[in-house]
């Protein structure tokens, strides 16, 4: 059977479980909001993922280890970027860095694998470092022992500004 409701033909469904004729419309309708609450889900959960992603982005100092030691994080995102991009650490502190993007990234503070030679800056008497590959999810830790300014970079993401700088505090 057909209805015709507002200048569209229908047909009409005597099987939607109640045995009662239902239209197709009606059907269309339920199933749009199924999706909108579906979609509305998945925005939430992204929401708090981004708030979670957000915390974590901060510098978290927790002490480690013995002798007063801390511990520090930045992540490295899928905007290709570290975060937070700029840290200050006391000296003999380990930061470690996780890849939370789909991305391999790399950490890389050696002057002779940098593009531009002001995206890999080391203090006097420290040695260069560099991380490898770093696959989604991995990380990678390096302890500073000499004080000073350090700026490193990625190797895959150097020439889109995937830059970070770490002050090591005596």
């Amino acid at each position: 059977m057909e209805v015709v409701r507002y200048g569209r033909t229908y047909r009409v469904s005597h099987s939607c479980g109640r045995g009662r004729p239902e239209f197709a419309f009606r059907r269309r309708l339920r199933r749009a909001f199924q999706h909108l609450l579906q979609l509305a889900g998945l925005a939430a959960l992204g929401a708090v993922l981004m708030l979670l992603t957000g915390c974590a982005a901060q510098s978290s100092a927790a002490p480690s280890g013995g002798g007063g030691r801390q511990s520090f994080t930045v992540n490295m995102t899928q905007a290709n970027r570290f975060e937070p991009a700029e840290l200050t650490v006391p000296k003999g502190s380990t930061v470690t860095w996780i890849n939370t993007s789909q991305v391999v990234h790399t950490v890389t503070d050696d002057p002779s694998k940098a593009i531009n030679k002001s995206d890999a800056v080391l203090p006097s008497g420290a040695q260069p470092f560099d991380s490898g590959s770093i696959s989604a999810g991995a990380s990678y830790s390096h302890t500073f022992d000499v004080p000073g300014q350090y700026t490193y970079f990625c190797i895959p993401h150097e020439s889109l500004g995937m830059v970070g700088h770490i002050t090591v505090t005596d």
